[in-house]
Order: structure tokens, then C-alpha cells, then sequence
């Protein structure tokens, strides 16, 4: 990523995106503009991002659509923009793997703040920042999981993918084996803020990275349920 990030601002509404595309080229931002799902993409061949400001509510594809063909194909981070306060919707779009969500009406000084907070956890092209720069992966079980391009692979070196949530939430795992975590810890840990009102969308995540690392995900072997305490990866883990 340069000095000048570049940040991809769609919402298909002109009163807000002209303004806040204004407002953040005056903090030293570089802004693209969309007015829709299909012109975002039209950007995104062509351009390279360092985040999406994604407005959820759009004519023809929607906001959660995009959001998630993103995290399926990128790791470029996304900060939804919604005005559907309904608790649903924020756990939903966080599911999806957006990084962050602002509801409008907004203050652009705490939205410019949540971007420059999600930045500085990741690097160039949307790749999140590794805080062992010494390790290259952990190896735990029959799994590694590699921190340079994010990704599961088995012992056969066949990789399983992983959205960034479960990418981030697995990471939290990873350094700190054989310790219990609480949902609160492990929000902390993996979005780089406490989301109190989200800790389902922490057991959703256990359940979908149970299905990719157990054998019988119904009796985990890896990651165990403490009751009254949360979860804990039950595995001694190794950097190589």
C-alpha cells in the first residue's frame, strides 16, 4: 500500500458519496467512486484497492452480495455502510467477512477513524498484517497455517479456504494453543476490537472451521467447547 491509500467508495447514493469521497481526499486518501455493485467490479479489474467502503442497501446487487464475492476472491478489507440498524444484518454482514461496519447517519472523523484502524491491520492488497514476522506458518495437528498468503493446507499440501474471519479467528488460535479464550478474547483477538453484541457470529465461525479441520466435527478434536469458558485449540502448535 502507498502513502496515499486507495479506497474504493461505493454507494449508490451522490449525497453521501460525493461528500465523503471530498472529505476523505482532503485527509490524504485516494478515492475511486461507484455509484453500483456492477461499477465497483468494473474498478476492481482494473484498479488495485487497498479498501471498499460498501454501502449494503443498492439497487441490482447488493452491498452483502458484493461483500462477499470480495472475501471469496480477495482479501482487500471492507467497511460496510448501512442504515439497516437491525443486529441481523451487522452479524450477517460480519459473517460475510467485512471488516467493519458504520451505520448511517455517520460522523466521517469516526468512519476515517475505523479506516485508518483497519489499514493498520493489513498491508498492501487488503493482506492482513502478520504479528510474528518471524514465523512463516504454525504448524498444529496435521494442518499448517500459512501467515504469508493466509491460507489452511493439510499434510498432502492441499489447501482449504479460509475467509477472513476464519483466517483471523484460526490465527487466534494458533498463538495461544492449550489456552481457554473467551468469546470476548476471541473477538478482540480476531477483529481488533471487542464486538460484544456479535459473540454468535464467533460460535458460527468455530462451527464452519470445525467442518474444515475435524475429522468428525461433531466431536472436535482441535477445537474444544469449555463450558462456562468458551473455546481452546487443543493441539501443541510449532512456527516453522
Amino acid at each position: 500500500m502507498s502513502d496515499e491509500p486507495h479506497i474504493l467508495l461505493v454507494d449508490d447514493a451522490r449525497d453521501i458519496r460525493d461528500p465523503l469521497a471530498a472529505y476523505l481526499g482532503r485527509e490524504g486518501m485516494r478515492v475511486t467512486k461507484a455509484e453500483s455493485a456492477a461499477a465497483a467490479r468494473a474498478v476492481l479489474a482494473v484498479h488495485a484497492i487497498d479498501l471498499v467502503l460498501l454501502d449494503v442497501m443498492m439497487p441490482g446487487e447488493d452491498g452483502l452480495s458484493l461483500a462477499g464475492f470480495l472475501r471469496a476472491t480477495t482479501q482487500i478489507p471492507v467497511i460496510l455502510l448501512t442504515a439497516r440498524a437491525e443486529e441481523v444484518d451487522r452479524i450477517l454482514g460480519l459473517e460475510i467477512g467485512a471488516d467493519d461496519y458504520v451505520t448511517k447517519p455517520f460522523s466521517p472523523r469516526e468512519l476515517l477513524a475505523r479506516i485508518k484502524a483497519v489499514l493498520r491491520r493489513t498491508a498492501g492488497g487488503g493482506t492482513a498484517t502478520v504479528h510474528a514476522p518471524d514465523a512463516d506458518g504454525f504448524a498444529f495437528g496435521p494442518w499448517v497455517l500459512r501467515t504469508g498468503d493466509r491460507e489452511l493446507v493439510d499434510e498432502a499440501g492441499v489447501a482449504a479456504p479460509l475467509s477472513t474471519g476464519e483466517y483471523n479467528l484460526l490465527h487466534a488460535f494458533v498463538t495461544h494453543p492449550r489456552r481457554v479464550l473467551t468469546r470476548d478474547q476471541l473477538l478482540d483477538l480476531s477483529q481488533g476490537r471487542e464486538l460484544a453484541a456479535f459473540e454468535r457470529s464467533i460460535d458460527n465461525h468455530i462451527s464452519r472451521l470445525r467442518r474444515k479441520l475435524e475429522l468428525d466435527p461433531a466431536d472436535p478434536r482441535l477445537i474444544k467447547t469449555v463450558r462456562g469458558g468458551g473455546y481452546m485449540l487443543a493441539a501443541d502448535v510449532r512456527r516453522i
